[in-house]
């Protein structure tokens, strides 16, 4: 038995069997690459699903990470520590908002904004107790607590967990006549995905979010906007709401936020949205402690220099170009994505998303599948040309094989 055998053997024994990953078992990693406990080097065209938009082990956020690991890691929010008020401030910045909620995940950050827009919807709206209502939409991936799945359409996600917690309305996404009809005068936010990952990276028709934002301020409810994966570089901007000029006026943050090294996430919004807060009423032990905080400015101050939402751009115009050349061969069937990010359906003659996963690794290059037919690619922004275009043609030789 090899070691990689003995060690997915040993996993499988005693974790729960919650993710199905590949046969892989990786031991270093550096930028765009790792390596497994063989010696094998694989391109990572995941990213831990937009976890790691900076690469792994970026030199910035490790020495970030370090610097800060030999002065105070945790103090909870007990006390005051000396880099949350730097986080908070340019963190409301950078999204042009005015308040910061920290918390770790993105599961975290997006309860924390469902409790939010309830609180608002009751203390500001004037919604009747226990009446306030959120619109989602079908597709959606949020999170796995109880309360998140029960406004998911995914039956794996879904299945034997009920009950589930009331107070959503799912609408099909892209739907803006569905998502006016689900409206009501209890209906205190809309909470989406500018662009859906799970679901295989579903852009939305355009003018959609615009429409979204506006019909939100004519009926007083609040645009939450999940940018966990979408936000933070991924499509070539800052947010993905940029792209259509939108500002939501929330912002829920993960994932990139902790740089692939913490988790670190957030709810960013005004002073009149999350001043509805008073202590005791949500907290977090961990949440933005000095440890997250040291990294996620570090992060911050990446994205200032817009280099990195350069880089997705550009490369990304590339990755669209090559992928959708792929649609005339009969392999694949659509493409959709934008940046560095896309969402690549196989034929299903060609093998299953699974399938292709696979037959990519053998290839060393690393890529994961959802929905059945479905691969999505989302490298780290770091990525050379050379390295994407490699993965690239590692991709046309299994569908051509």
């Amino acid at each position: 038995m090899t070691v990689t055998e003995s060690l997915i053997e040993a996993a499988d024994a005693h974790s729960a069997h919650n993710y199905h990953p590949l046969p892989v078992v990786m031991a270093t990693a550096d930028g765009a690459w790792m390596t497994d406990v063989e010696g094998r080097r694989y391109l990572d065209l995941l990213a831990g699903y937009s976890a790691l938009n900076f690469g792994h082990r970026n030199r910035r956020l490790i020495d970030a990470a370090k610097a800060q690991l030999e002065r105070v890691t945790l103090t909870s929010r007990a006390f005051h520590h000396d880099r949350f008020a730097a986080f908070c401030t340019e963190l409301a910045e950078l999204c042009g908002m005015e308040m910061v909620l920290p918390m770790n995940t993105g599961t975290e950050a997006v309860e924390t904004a469902v409790k939010t827009a309830r609180k608002w919807g009751y203390r500001t709206k004037g919604v009747p107790a226990e009446m306030a209502k959120i619109v989602v939409a079908g597709g959606n991936f949020h999170g796995r607590t109880t309360t998140i799945i029960s406004f998911s359409t995914d039956p794996e996600a879904r299945a034997d967990f009920g009950p589930y917690t009331p107070g959503f309305a799912i609408v099909p996404y892209g739907d803006l006549t569905a998502m006016r009809d689900a409206m009501t005068e209890n209906t205190v936010a809309v909470l989406l995905e500018p662009i859906q990952g799970e679901s295989g990276v579903i852009v939305p028709p355009p003018g959609y979010l615009p429409a979204v934002r506006e019909l939100a301020r004519e009926r007083n409810v609040l645009f939450i906007a999940d940018e966990i994966q979408s936000g933070l570089g991924r499509t070539g901007r800052t947010f993905a709401c940029e792209h259509e000029g939108v500002v939501p006026d929330m912002y829920v943050l993960g994932k990139a936020l902790g740089g692939g090294v913490v988790p670190v996430s957030a709810v960013v919004s005004s002073a009149e949205v999350l001043g509805v807060f008073r202590p005791g009423e949500h907290g977090s032990t961990f949440g933005g402690n000095p440890l997250a905080c040291a990294v996620a400015l570090e992060v911050l101050a990446m994205l200032r220099t817009g280099e990195f939402q350069a880089r997705a751009t550009e490369l990304g115009d590339h990755l669209q170009r090559e992928l959708a050349a792929l649609l005339g061969t009969g392999r694949v069937t659509e493409v959709r994505g934008r940046g560095l990010w896309a969402g690549v359906d196989i034929a299903r003659a060609y093998g299953t998303g699974r399938e292709v996963s696979e037959k990519l690794m053998d290839r060393g290059v690393l890529v994961k599948d959802t929905h059945g037919t479905t691969i999505r690619i989302a490298p780290p922004l770091v990525i050379g040309k050379e390295d994407l275009d490699w993965g690239l043609a590692q991709l046309r030789g299994v569908l051509e094989s």
